[in-house]
């Protein structure tokens, strides 16, 4: 599992990145990259890290689903994901 300040980190990265999407946006499409500039780095989605929803395990993330690979086995082996089966031929 991740450190909780880990997680809390991208939690309010994910905050910033939303407060600032409608500037950003207006800011790009008028061309002032010097204001752009100087808004905060963490504003930037690109500086946002897929986290899964239950450990906060930064790799082996599946998007799809938002787990990493270790909890998606663990739930759809339980079932508790729908639609997701054990393959076998």
């Amino acid at each position: 599992m991740a450190k909780e300040s880990m997680k809390a980190r991208e939690r309010k990265r994910i905050a910033m990145v939303a407060k600032y999407a409608q500037k950003r946006e207006e800011l790009k499409a008028a061309g002032d990259w010097d204001a752009l500039q100087k808004l905060p780095k963490n504003s930037s989605k690109v500086r946002v890290h897929n986290r899964c929803m239950l450990t906060g395990r930064p790799r082996g993330y599946m998007r799809q689903f938002g787990l990493c690979r270790n909890q998606f086995r663990e739930l759809a082996l339980e079932g508790r994901i729908p639609g997701v089966k054990k393959a076998s031929w």
